[in-house]
């Protein structure tokens, strides 16, 4: 079949997880897609936009005027289409139908279906490459690594969502002032973000070349960062934002807000303004690496001066 008009070859540096309750062994490419557009509502919150929780049946678009926020312009919302078809294709161009594994080299495909604006190609392209430089993508990146001998390899133990960019599609350069003005514009739904405000670039932090993880029995500098009990098979005693909620009485689970891969060694997240800031992180982090220099740490605001630098796509 012939490319996509949009495509990008990519890496998988792990698993990617896009599978349900009946398992990992094909592909769902509603889990990719959802993936992507959580990751572009991140990015449109951090540029100053307003983007919805479609899960949320109390915000998510249209409102009431019938108007939709920037995502849903693009990824569509009830009554209102997505622009572009998304293909996952395999290296040699096929459809991909099973999970795309570790080592694994495949295609992701934008094809429009409607006009899609240039500011609009601009963010998917940031959203792709902000995932591969900086974060993780599909399901299970909640899982944490271990540096016990033999428990990389268990399921709750295994890195997921990781790749880089082998080639990129041409993309029409938008400085980041025009994005800004682009998601900010008054003709946008406008939205109260209330409690997934935290779900913002601007609340972002990543650093790669380290990891958190479970050492032994009695030692977890994974569980030591979220603040959760160390030892194996202690329960926490009410959890923290850091460490999301476990489903539990009837509750929804919550997911934690910390995330760490081994390889590629990799740890992001998310701070909540005065509740948990930056330099709570920082200090969090550095109970685990005493030797954590802050030059180490990225912010949102400077990914995304880099990533939307002259030249950068």
């Amino acid at each position: 079949m012939g490319l996509p008009a949009k495509t990008y070859s990519l890496k998988a540096l792990t698993d990617i997880w896009t599978g349900d309750r009946t398992g990992p062994s094909r592909l769902i490419t509603t889990g990719l897609l959802g993936s992507i557009r959580w990751w572009l509502e991140v990015i449109v919150r951090g540029l100053g936009g307003g983007a919805c929780d479609p899960s949320n049946a109390q915000v998510r678009c249209p409102d009431r005027q019938g108007r939709r926020c920037v995502v849903c312009e693009l990824f569509g919302c009830t009554g209102w289409a997505r622009k572009f078809r998304l293909d996952v294709l395999n290296a040699n161009g096929e459809v991909q139908q099973v999970q795309i594994k570790e080592g694994n080299r495949f295609k992701v495909g934008f094809t429009p279906l409607r006009p899609v604006k240039p500011e609009e190609w601009a963010l998917l392209d940031v959203t792709v490459r902000l995932v591969a430089q900086y974060a993780a993508i599909g399901g299970k990146t909640v899982y944490k690594p271990s540096d016990e001998h033999g428990r990389q390899n268990a399921a709750h133990h295994r890195d997921y969502g990781s790749f880089s960019i082998e080639q990129s599609p041409g993309i029409d350069f938008i400085d980041i002032k025009k994005l800004r003005a682009y998601v900010s514009d008054r003709r946008w739904r406008y939205v109260d973000h209330g409690n997934f405000a935290w779900a913002s670039l601007a609340n972002f932090w990543s650093l790669n070349g380290r990891h958190l993880a479970r050492q032994n029995a009695s030692q977890s500098s994974f569980n030591q960062v979220i603040g959760r009990p160390e030892p194996k098979r202690q329960s926490s005693q009410g959890d923290s934002w850091l460490a999301g909620r476990r489903a539990r009485g009837g509750q929804e689970p919550e997911s934690k807000k910390v995330f760490s891969c081994k390889r590629p060694a990799r740890t992001f997240g998310f701070t909540n303004g005065d509740q948990v800031s930056l330099d709570t992180i920082k200090t969090k982090l550095r109970s685990a690496w005493h030797d954590l220099d802050d030059a180490e740490m990225r912010t949102g605001d400077a990914i995304m001066e880099e990533l939307l630098g002259e030249g950068s796509t």
